[in-house]
């Protein structure tokens, strides 16, 4: 096959699946990524590693899941000897930058241990996790966090020069609504979710992080690039600009999904969660309606600003010589399952979109077909690396490449279980809980018909997915699921054995040192010659 010279690998943070027009959405119409679906292969049953922003993105720039490469939380580094996205790329010459949002940290203490320095040509490169950080914005910037980190944001310079004045205009302009009386109402407050930001459209996050991208492609020439798209939106504040903020009422918002049952006698995980803050005021009377416009008007923006992206490459012919990825790092409760924010393994945060568009001849046999294999989060390292030619790393990688799916190649041997696994050590579920920070741990193995869910020193999850696809009746402690639960931890203690540990030596390596021992001279139970 001929190389994918480009990859625009497209991220949108919070962003559940079933919230575009492809995936079945019925008010929320997004043509521009339905359209990105009919010239490619979209994946119905795609999920994350973590159902959290930090270790779901370490994962994709991995390739490794969560307690593998160690980075199990939004602000655990990611250790300085894992390899990303741009280290496997940037020998072939790929120019691999981040456009938005990581939310990685560097390994500063690694760093030190081996005398680098963040500002140097490698510090760089291992504190920005292998991106070159073109235009690095996590995207929470309230004022004690911008002062943290040194009190400047290039988007912040960026505003003031259209306008904006103020110390910190992403608060108080993009992530701020105006009261009647001037007043600033922070996005911070969901209250506020329903009315406009301070900011115009076009100099919104959205708006600009796109801007961005389209400048660092150009800039790139004829250089080959991958550029990690990844938009800030629609995660909290959740706060639109006109006129997004109100394109959706009462009738667009889907049903919310969860039962009184799901509160009786929930596992105690569940119900450690479900006390938090968060999923309280979720599970308010009008909380999730007020929020879910602004969600949905963020995610229309998304849709909007991606057509005139896409058509702009089109336009130029990079479509041609272009991989485009699209999927989530994870989804939002959005008040389903009496839950906020994201965390535990309901579909509705777990399962993400995922479409990919492979411009080359072999993947015209799948355009605009659907797959329902079951994908995860940890695939697309290894896929991008088939696509440019990159050499496999099949020791380092814990998933698998995508291309038999994209070219509608034999299957045998797929995976049939998608995982998935949380520290949630940093909680006030785990305080509920009277854990340990190492003991709050939690795993989920999903089949075609059982999701298990285990949690270190409590009873288990389990949910018939066949029969309860909503995930309203937990069969974790029923008597009658015994033999299911015994099956399916079996099954998980498979996964968790299979990670792949030894690093930094192929098979071949261990091979070929298992044919030498004979002639290294070093002779172990030989008796004599």
């Amino acid at each position: 096959m001929t190389k994918v010279k480009n990859v625009l690998f497209i991220m949108a943070d919070q962003l559940r699946w079933d919230y575009l027009s492809c995936y079945g959405h019925p008010h929320l119409h997004t043509p521009n990524i339905d359209r990105l679906a009919e010239k490619g292969v979209r994946f119905d049953r795609a999920y994350v590693q973590s159902p959290v922003c930090g270790p779901s993105r370490a994962s994709c720039y991995t390739g490794r899941t969560v307690f593998s490469h160690g980075a199990t939380w939004n602000r655990v580094p990611l250790p300085v000897g894992e390899l990303t996205l741009g280290d496997y790329l940037r020998p072939l010459g790929v120019k691999t930058a981040v456009v938005g949002k990581t939310h990685m940290v560097p390994d500063k203490e690694g760093m030190a241990r081996l005398g680098l320095n963040e500002s140097s040509e490698i510090g760089v490169k291992i504190s920005q996790q292998g991106f070159d950080p073109y235009e690095r914005d996590d995207g929470l910037h309230p004022d004690e966090v911008l002062k943290a980190k040194g009190g400047t944001l290039r988007y912040n310079d960026w505003l003031r020069s259209k306008g904006y004045d103020g110390d910190n205009p992403w608060n108080d302009w993009a992530n701020a609504a105006e009261g009647e009386d001037g007043e600033i109402l922070t996005g911070w407050h969901l209250k506020n979710s329903n009315l406009p930001a301070r900011v115009k459209e076009e100099h919104s996050e959205t708006a600009y992080m796109t801007a961005r991208a389209k400048d660092f492609i150009e800039e790139c020439g004829d250089t080959p690039w991958l550029c990690h798209l990844s938009y800030i939106k629609p995660h909290w504040p959740y706060m639109a600009p006109a006129p997004y903020h109100d394109m959706y009422g009462p009738e667009t918002l889907k049903p919310v999904l969860r039962s009184e049952d799901e509160r009786r006698d929930p596992n105690p995980v569940y119900g450690a969660f479900m006390g938090m803050e968060v999923s309280e005021t979720f599970s308010m009377q009008g909380a999730r309606e007020t929020v879910l416009p602004a969600y949905m008007g963020l995610i229309k923006q998304i849709d909007d600003h991606l057509g005139r992206l896409f058509d702009w490459l089109e336009e130029t012919g990079k479509d041609k010589k272009t991989m485009i990825v699209f999927t989530s790092d994870h989804g939002d409760y959005m008040g389903d399952h009496w839950m906020g924010e994201k965390e535990l393994f309901h579909e509705v945060s777990v399962r993400v979109p995922l479409i990919i568009y492979d411009p080359r001849p072999e993947a015209d046999a799948t355009r605009g077909t659907a797959s329902d294999a079951l994908v995860e989060a940890i695939d697309l390292v290894p896929t991008f690396l088939e696509a440019t030619g990159a050499p496999s790393a099949e020791h380092r990688l814990e998933g698998r490449s995508l291309m038999p799916i994209l070219r509608r190649e034999n299957l045998e041997g797929w995976r049939d279980a998608a995982f998935s696994e949380i520290d949630y050590g940093f909680y006030a579920a785990r305080e509920t809980l009277n854990l340990g920070a190492s003991d709050a741990r939690g795993y989920m193995l999903r089949t075609n018909r059982w999701k298990y869910v285990h949690f270190k020193g409590f009873p288990p999850q389990l949910f018939d997915m066949q029969n309860d696809p909503d995930e309203f009746h937990d069969l974790g402690r029923h008597p009658d699921y015994d033999a299911e639960r015994r099956y399916m931890h079996a099954r998980l203690l498979e996964r968790l054995t299979d990670r792949k540990n030894r690093v930094t030596m192929t098979d071949e390596g261990v091979y070929a040192l298992r044919r030498d021992e004979d002639t290294s001279g070093i002779l172990i139970g030989k008796w004599a010659p």
